[in-house]
């Protein structure tokens, strides 16, 4: 074989080729391996600049979550979650500082306080009970006279009723002013004592005593003064000892009856302060105390019944007036107070946003007591000296909730997070803290994409009871009907609940635009 010797000027040709080659090889082995490794990356949980990734989300429906990226059950691109974001590294929600100075959020401070509770209620004026007399003969006799009176007169204590004449009393005074003229003391003092024992009232006596003559006449009067009530006497009829002739209710005090609701019972105790007011008397109010809470409750309006007795010198509240009353508690009880606005309530549970460090925000339990003056009471869920978010705290919630940030608990725990969930199955959206029920409705506009009996796609506008911004999305319909009479173009107002998952509920054609 014959070996031909290459010119140095070959030589060199030949070199500068083969580093070349070597290194246009090499580069694209680097590149490869580069991409090779940042696929490998992308689905082992590190990002290209070296953050670990948790699992990939949707924002709209925060508690489905997949091992890599892809579509959501909604269609909707996936997101990665970092390692060093979110609740992991700090309880709550991080808000920009100028995007809460332009909400309007202004915090307050759980402090201890006194609370002076008071409720309104209406109640109806009725007799006192306990202010009542029974007027009754002390002995059987004749009506000679009577002085025109009727039930529902008001008479002063003392008036007359009625005169009425006893035969047992005339043989009795007759024989003791006998016994007078014997001069006996023990006789005069054993007839004195007979008259008595005939139901002789003492001034009778002293006045046949003193007069010497014989009265068998008695006037019986009232011994109260108030309202008569009934009245059983007549001229000419014949009364038995004990029986009762009229009935007298005084009206130096009045009860006042107020209807409690059976969930504020627990508010109302004997000895409350009642201050009440009437539609006779602008401008006036009449002070009483809480005497008795009646053991029942009445079954058709649910209530309870208070009794408040009023002092009613000059009669002038009468019984059947109507009253709006205030029962006031005023014992200094020490309390944790927030103002009302700050707590979201839900029907199921009690929310307030606090306030922490470095501009981060937390969603809390709690469970309310008392409110009076703007003021509420927290029996649990917060302590003294801790901040809340006394406004704009929806909308602070709302992004608590995008973010997948839970609730503390009442019992001042921090919940435990959350592991990353690998199966590709998308679990139920949960309900979002401080806003409505899965039965709320949201509500847009926007343009049909497609459209069948049982689903739509829509480019809509935003949803602001949700924060969401303008997307294209697919729904699912509610009802079939709703489909028809629409096509794709079609521009719609729509409502839709979120959950299980975002559900048409009404959809109406809108007018084109002219």
């Amino acid at each position: 074989m014959k070996i031909v010797k290459a010119s140095p000027r070959t030589r060199t040709l030949m070199i500068a080729g083969a580093i070349a080659l070597a290194a246009a090889g090499g580069g694209y082995g680097l590149a490869h391996m580069q991409m090779s490794g940042m696929g490998a990356d992308s689905t082992s949980g590190e990002a290209g600049g070296g953050r670990r990734i948790l699992y990939w989300y949707d924002p709209m429906v925060p508690k489905e979550r997949y091992p890599g990226p892809g579509k959501s059950s909604m269609n909707m691109e996936l997101i990665p979650k970092y390692a060093d974001e979110g609740a992991e590294s700090a309880p709550g929600v991080r808000i920009d500082p100028a995007l809460t100075q332009n909400l309007g959020v202004r915090l307050a401070v759980v402090e201890r306080g006194t609370l002076e509770q008071s409720l309104q209620a209406t109640g109806v004026v009725e007799f006192n009970e306990r202010d009542v007399a029974m007027v009754q003969p002390r002995a059987a006799g004749f009506v000679e006279r009577t002085y025109r009176r009727a039930p529902g007169d008001v008479v002063r204590a003392g008036a007359p009723l009625a005169d009425v004449y006893v035969p047992e009393w005339a043989g009795a005074q007759t024989e003791f002013l006998a016994l007078r003229r014997t001069g006996e003391r023990s006789l005069i003092e054993a007839g004195r004592q007979r008259l008595r024992l005939t139901g002789m009232p003492p001034a009778l006596i002293s006045q046949v005593e003193r007069t010497g003559r014989a009265r068998p006449v008695t006037t019986i009067t009232t011994p109260i003064g108030g309202v008569i009530q009934t009245l059983n006497v007549r001229p000419g009829m014949t009364v038995s000892e004990g029986q009762t002739l009229a009935e007298v209710n005084g009206l130096g005090t009045v009860w006042l009856n107020v209807a409690i609701p059976e969930a504020q019972a627990g508010q109302v105790q004997v000895g409350q302060a009642a201050s009440a007011s009437f539609a006779a008397y602008p401008g006036q109010t009449f002070t009483g105390r809480v005497t008795t809470i009646l053991p029942s409750a009445q079954a058709e309006t649910r209530t309870l019944e208070a009794r408040v007795e009023l002092p009613n010198p000059n009669g002038r509240i009468r019984p059947g007036m109507f009253a709006t009353v205030e029962l006031t508690d005023r014992a200094q009880r020490p309390a944790l107070l927030v103002p009302a606005e700050a707590v979201i309530r839900t029907g199921r549970r009690n929310i307030v946003v606090l306030a922490l460090a470095n501009g981060r925000f937390q969603p809390a339990q709690v469970r309310i007591g008392r409110e009076d003056g703007g003021r509420l009471e927290i029996l649990a869920g917060l302590q003294e000296g801790e901040r809340v978010v006394a406004s704009g705290q929806f909308l602070i919630d709302s992004e608590a909730s995008l973010a997948d940030v839970e609730a503390r608990p009442i019992d001042g725990a921090p919940s435990a997070p959350v592991a990353p969930t690998p199966a590709p199955q998308a679990a139920a959206p949960a309900a979002r803290t401080g806003g409505a029920g899965p039965a709320a409705l949201h509500a847009s506009s926007g343009r049909i994409e497609t459209i069948n009996p049982q689903s739509v796609t829509l480019s809509h506008q935003p949803v602001p009871t949700l924060g969401w911004p303008a997307m294209t999305m697919a729904f699912r319909m509610a009802d079939p009907a709703l489909a028809r009479g629409l096509k794709a173009g079609d521009r719609v107002s729509f409502a839709f609940s979120q959950a299980p998952q975002p559900t048409v509920r009404r959809m109406n054609k809108l007018e084109a635009e002219r």
